[in-house]
């Protein structure tokens, strides 16, 4: 039996119908109905291509998606000590390098006619449970920009879309948002229903489906206005801020700071009070003063934390780069659960 009812009321969201971060302030600005989370694209991945699988073997073993998915969700109840509520996960994945466009590797959910795999719905099942079971949130990823052209045509799209409603409402699972599209305004995915101008139509096909009983939006880059009809069917809003340097930008009239972001998405002429979620951003500087999240926090938005390990750094560093080191034992994880610990109160 499900113990986490995810909800949004007033702009706010509440978990088993008591609003997040119940009473917490922090620096004089509400945290209260906010979602904090972390992107964890590849949490339940696995790669069927047998040319690109070996490079993501461990330092004691070969690449084992099982052991991927078993280890991340050991590492859930040290998330939620530092107040983390909400993790990302993609039925795509999300490219182990943080960045490329050359992407041959064959991470999908889904066969090519949209039917869901069923060792991946095996390892989310997993992840669904281990987060109710900590009043966790999933924020559920169906497609993946360069991954999009595994489901062979439009048909197949709204296959999946189906397909993962279904599975989710006869599981009978109350904590997961979905999340359509990663950046479908990017321009690389294959099927035109899946990008900016036509995505709302796969939210509306997905919350129909889901009889009122699933929360659903996409995610966008939206340096500027968002598409109207995003934010008109979305039951949150999802930007993210990976092309936005600074808090206010490189100088204080940029068009590209991350107040200014949330404050054109508030601007939209179809928004309807829903809350703001950054659930991706690679922008840190979390021992500064000012920086993406407490920018995001100012702004009345919740935000996410994006990780991948760069050039020449240690298996210690990102989560989402394959294999995953899911601790948080890095100095850049650790400062951003410091920072979220502050920001939240959390633990004693």
């Amino acid at each position: 039996m499900a113990r986490t009812l995810v909800s949004i009321a007033d702009g706010c969201f509440a978990i088993n119908g008591i609003p997040t971060y119940a009473g917490r302030s922090w620096r004089g600005h509400r945290i209260e109905g906010h979602l904090f989370n972390s992107r964890m694209a590849n949490a339940i991945v696995d790669d069927d291509n047998p040319t690109t699988r070996g490079a993501w073997a461990y330092a004691d073993g070969d690449w084992d998606a099982e052991r991927n998915t078993r280890e991340f969700i050991a590492n859930l109840p040290d998330y939620r000590s530092h107040g983390l509520l909400a993790v990302c996960l993609n039925l795509q994945g999300g490219s182990p390098q943080g960045y490329s466009w050359h992407q041959p590797w064959k991470i999908c959910g889904f066969t090519a006619d949209g039917a869901l795999k069923p060792a991946w719905t095996g390892r989310l099942e997993k992840v669904i449970a281990a987060c109710d079971a900590l009043g966790m949130v999933v924020i559920l990823g169906l497609f993946y920009g360069k991954q999009s052209g595994m489901l062979k045509d439009e048909t197949a799209v709204k296959a999946a879309v189906t397909h993962v409603v279904d599975w989710l409402l006869g599981l009978g699972v109350t904590n997961v948002l979905l999340e359509i599209g990663n950046e479908v305004d990017l321009p690389v995915f294959v099927h035109p229903i899946i990008t900016a101008k036509r995505c709302h139509e796969l939210i509306d096909l997905a919350r129909v489906r889901g009889q009122g009983k699933l929360l659903v939006s996409t995610s966008l880059l939206a340096l500027d206005a968002p598409p109207e009809a995003t934010i008109a069917t979305s039951d949150f809003l999802l930007p993210h801020g990976n092309r936005v340097h600074g808090p206010d930008g490189p100088q204080q009239s940029s068009p590209h700071g991350i107040r200014l972001q949330v404050a054109r998405w508030k601007a939209s002429p179809a928004y309807r009070g829903q809350p703001i979620v950054y659930n991706e951003d690679d922008h840190y500087d979390f021992g500064k003063p000012d920086n993406h999240f407490i920018a995001a926090v100012e702004s009345g938005a919740s935000w996410g934390f994006f990780d991948y390990r760069r050039s020449r750094e240690r298996f210690e560093d990102g989560f989402q780069s394959l294999p995953v080191d899911w601790r948080i034992a890095s100095a850049r994880k650790r400062a951003f659960f410091g920072l979220l610990k502050e920001i939240t109160g959390a633990g004693p």
